[in-house]
Parts: C-alpha cells; sequence; structure tokens
C-alpha cells in the first residue's frame, strides 16, 4: 500500500486516489464561515490552494515561520498544508496559552506572518500584550483590527507552484502542554511527522484502524502535533465519513446526524460526554474503537463508554508525547475492566512499545543506569519519530537526549511482562505512591466524582482536588474510598471551569497550586519537564 509523502499536496493527492470520504464539522471553519459544513476532498484540496495564495500574498516566503493562534478547529490542520505547500514552516498555538506564554513563544518564532483573531488580539491586550509586535505581519481572520491585515484582502490569488524540501528540514512546529510553564516548541520533520508517525498509522491493520463503510469522529485539540498525523492517515485510509469535532459542548447535533463508528477524543471530552450515556439512543452507541491519548483516563470513564455501546468494542489507551508521537499502546475491552481490581482499580497499565517501532528503558534518575523490573524510575523511549529541536531552547532538547534515547521526564517502571506502568511526571512524582494512580482509585470509588487531581508537596499530606457532578462530595463515602490508602488532606471541591487546564484539557497543576494557594513546592526535581 502506497503512503503518503507530502504534507503540502495531501489533498491533492488525495483526489487523484479517488478519495470519497466526506468530511463533516459540527461547525463551519474559521477560514470559510461561508462555506457550511460539508466538503468532499476536492473541495478541500481548493480551500489549501487558495490559502496558500493567500499567505503568499501576504509575503511568506519558503523557510519562513507562520505561526497560527485561533479558536480550536480543523483549519489549523488545512493552514498547516497551506503554509507547507508554499515551503514555510507552521507553528500551531492555542488560543487557550496564557498570553504571557504566547508572547515567549511568538518571540522565539520570530515569525513572518501571524494568524490570529480578535479575540486572541485583545485578551493579551487586557494583560498589557501587544501581540502583534512580535510577527513581521498580522492577518485577523474576522474584522478589522488596528495594524492588521485583513483576510479578505488576501483573498483571489493563485498560489506559486508547490514547493519540495529534504525530509531533515523543519516542517512542523507544535508546543507541548505546557502544565508547568511555558510550552516548549517542538519540531517535527518531514521523517519524523509525515513519513514516520502518519505512515505508521497509514498501514491498514485489524480492528483498530478505519475502514471503508466507517464514519470516524475525532474530537481533539488540532492545534496539538496530533492534528496532523491524525488527518493524514484518517483520509489516507479512506473511511466513508470523517466528523469533526471542536468543542465538547456543541458536539450532540452532528453526532445524532451521523452516528460516529470509531471515536477519537480527549479524555476531558470523554469526561463531558459521559452524560450522553445515559440515554438509551445516545449517539456514540455504534462505536466499535474508542482511542484515548493525551492525558490520564480513568477507569470509571472507560467502563461507561464500553458499556454504552452495542457493539462489542474496543478502547486504544495511548501514550505519548508531542515530541515523540504514540509510544506505548495497551487495548481495554469490557471484559478487562470487569476483572476489577478491589483494592486498586486503575488504567496505569499503559501496555508495550509499538513493535518494531519504539524501544523502552527504565533508568535511576541520578546515575541514569537500569533499573530491574518493578522498580521505579526515569523513563527513556526510542524512536525514530522524535522530534528534532526545541526552537529557542536547544540546549533543553540536548539535556534530554543521550544518544538514541530521549528523556521522556515520566516516572515509571516496567512490570515483569514488559509493560509499562506510569505513576507520574517527575516534576508531580509523589514518594511512596503515585498520584495519577490515588485519581484512579478514588474517581473508581466515589460515584459522584467526576475528575479528581492529587497534589504532592513536601511537609504536607497530599491534597486531593474533587469535581463532583453535583458540587456536593458526601463525606461517608469520601471515608469509605481511603480505607486502605495513604493519608490525605481534606478534599477541596471545586467546579470543572475552577479548574485550570490547557488546551488539550490537562490540568495545569502548578497554576491549580496558585489556586489552592499551596506553594510551588513539589517532590520533583522539575528538570525533564
Amino acid at each position: 500500500m502506497s503512503k503518503p509523502r507530502d504534507l503540502g499536496t495531501l489533498f491533492d493527492e488525495l483526489v487523484t486516489r479517488r478519495t470519497r470520504t466526506v468530511v463533516r464539522l459540527a461547525r463551519p471553519l474559521d477560514i470559510a464561515p461561508d462555506f457550511g459544513t460539508s466538503y468532499d476532498v476536492a473541495a478541500l484540496a481548493a480551500l489549501v490552494r487558495n490559502a496558500a495564495g493567500w499567505l503568499h500574498t501576504a509575503g511568506v516566503r519558503p523557510g519562513e515561520r507562520v505561526a497560527i493562534v485561533k479558536r480550536n478547529h480543523w483549519d489549523y490542520v488545512l493552514l498547516a498544508c497551506a503554509a507547507v505547500r508554499i515551503g514555510a514552516v507552521p507553528a500551531l498555538l492555542s488560543d487557550q496559552l496564557a498570553p504571557h506564554a504566547l508572547e515567549v513563544l511568538l518571540e522565539r518564532l520570530d515569525p513572518a506572518l501571524l494568524i490570529t483573531t480578535r479575540a486572541v488580539l485583545d485578551t493579551a491586550r487586557a494583560h498589557g500584550i501587544t501581540l502583534i509586535s512580535r510577527a513581521a505581519r498580522t492577518v485577523t481572520l474576522e474584522g478589522r483590527y488596528p495594524d492588521t491585515i485583513n483576510l479578505e484582502r488576501l483573498t483571489g490569488h493563485e498560489p506559486p507552484a508547490p514547493v519540495t524540501r529534504d525530509d531533515d528540514e523543519p516542517l512542523l512546529i507544535v508546543h507541548t502542554s505546557g502544565t508547568t510553564g511555558v510550552p516548549k516548541l517542538v519540531v517535527h520533520t518531514n521523517r519524523t511527522l509525515v513519513l514516520g508517525l502518519a505512515g505508521g498509522e497509514c498501514t491498514r491493520l485489524p480492528i483498530v484502524s478505519a475502514r471503508k463503510r466507517d464514519t470516524v469522529c475525532s474530537a481533539i485539540a488540532f492545534s496539538h502535533g496530533r492534528a496532523v498525523p491524525w488527518t493524514v492517515s484518517a483520509l489516507w485510509l479512506a473511511p466513508r465519513e470523517i466528523l469533526i469535532v471542536d468543542t465538547a459542548d456543541e458536539a450532540e447535533p452532528l453526532l445524532r446526524a451521523h452516528p460516529p463508528t470509531t471515536l477519537e477524543a480527549l479524555p476531558s471530552t470523554f469526561v463531558r460526554w459521559r452524560p450522553l450515556l445515559e440515554r438509551p439512543d445516545h449517539p456514540l452507541r455504534d462505536v466499535r474503537v474508542f482511542v484515548s491519548t493525551f492525558d490520564a483516563v480513568h477507569p470509571p470513564t472507560v467502563r461507561a463508554f464500553l458499556h454504552g455501546t452495542r457493539r462489542r468494542p474496543l478502547w486504544v489507551q495511548v501514550w505519548g508525547q508531542s515530541e515523540t508521537g504514540p509510544l506505548t499502546f495497551r487495548f481495554l475491552t469490557r471484559r478487562s475492566l470487569s476483572r476489577r481490581d478491589a483494592r486498586h482499580p486503575t488504567t496505569r497499565n499503559l501496555g508495550r512499545p509499538a513493535p518494531g517501532r519504539t524501544r523502552l528503558r527504565v533508568v535511576d534518575p541520578n546515575t541514569f543506569l537500569p533499573v530491574p523490573r518493578g522498580t521505579p524510575g526515569l523513563v527513556l523511549v526510542d524512536s525514530a519519530t522524535q522530534c528534532v529541536d526545541y526552537v529557542g531552547e536547544h540546549s533543553r532538547w540536548s539535556a534530554k537526549t543521550d544518544g538514541e534515547w530521549w528523556n521522556t521526564g515520566d516516572v515509571g517502571m516496567r512490570t515483569r511482562w514488559g509493560a509499562y506502568l506510569m505513576l507520574d511526571r517527575e516534576v508531580d512524582v509523589l514518594p511512596g505512591a503515585s498520584c495519577v494512580e490515588l485519581e484512579d482509585v478514588l474517581e473508581e470509588r466515589v460515584p459522584n466524582v467526576v475528575e479528581c487531581v492529587v497534589l504532592g508537596t513536601p511537609g504536607k499530606l497530599p491534597q486531593p482536588v474533587v469535581v463532583t457532578r453535583d458540587g456536593v462530595l458526601d463525606p461517608v463515602l469520601w471515608r469509605s474510598a481511603l480505607r486502605d490508602l495513604p493519608a490525605l488532606a481534606e478534599p477541596v471541591v471545586l467546579a470543572w471551569e475552577q479548574i485550570p487546564r490547557t488546551g488539550t484539557g490537562k490540568v495545569r497543576r502548578m497554576e491549580l497550586r496558585a489556586v489552592l494557594r499551596a506553594g510551588q513546592d513539589t517532590f520533583g526535581s522539575g528538570r525533564w519537564t
């Protein structure tokens, strides 16, 4: 089976392959607000060519960087394809980043063009930050804004011929989650991103790969590094339909009109969608494959979705990083989750490395020598899809690279069977325990809990922060849940909206500490964040 090779001409190649997939959107694209919510491949190819013309007319030339900051939607990816087509290097930045973080990232990027919205610029201005001063030129996607170029002025211009580049030159820049501070700008190449990550997913595998008759749904953060290889592989496998959901709160009409058969979503989106399952006619009843990555997903959520479908579904749990792509896989079924560990139910076993693609090593954080199986340590990986640099922070990238091994900054251990057991990020580590496992157990044992976050601080009891369905935590159920757990501080109950989150829905633990006035001291060093 042939594999895609060029992100800039991807949609033209799909037209040549006579791909008949229809892409349906929960709302119109921000770069094409008047063109509805349904596209065939030919229309998408035309839109990417037009966008390439806009960028060229705005003065972007080969090798220059284009920064994109806007509301979450799939046009992040289409704009990236357009930039690559003219030889530029797109940088995808979430509009959920704090203005000061955006300012720092734009300073590092020094983009020839910033594509953004009035809302992003106004939010930054309210914090005393002028983002347009960090780019040579700025284009706003809606309406006029002082000292920027309105998108309407760029339309109607033909793009230049597609520009080719070496497979090892920078192709795309994305950022890490930034749960502990300013995110890192991750540089990927055609070799790591298209030939490696997307190419691997384009191999048609039994059960897990999209089939011709599937309706494939993605409800992720499209500024994330996952969005581009997902787009390439999903379209290359040519399912009947692709559904694009940009926000968890506005998805139900699209899902009801076109019930998906495969679904990849953020863990936080799965949590938000659990109430949908309470109705017998819910729109996810035909899903046969669920895919979860980006962050930890807890047992009650997985179990609810597996039992909420008419099929015999499979849950694919993926662990990876923006710097590397997917690293380990684990398949969960109703049966595997029904064998509950009465003491500590957990989904922290993340399975094995991808065969033939990834190697994994657990080492002592001080000596970097391998530790025995069953002993916690820093997790190192060897993967051909590892990023090639951090923009503006090469020394930080070098510090995490030891020859062929990449320091993930995660603490875990290998089981006797060779699987990887996730404990915590190194900066969030809890001596003798695991914050993430405690969160698994507490969510399992207290039915009203929607989300639990445990924070470890030297000299203090671990602090649980809890979100419940009704804002109330039953003290009797809570005390019962603690029966065999380490001593914890009294829980703090917050609303979902009070928890600081990244663009992928991950909890910003350092910011949450600030909300709680708990200080910034942790048991970890934070050296490899």
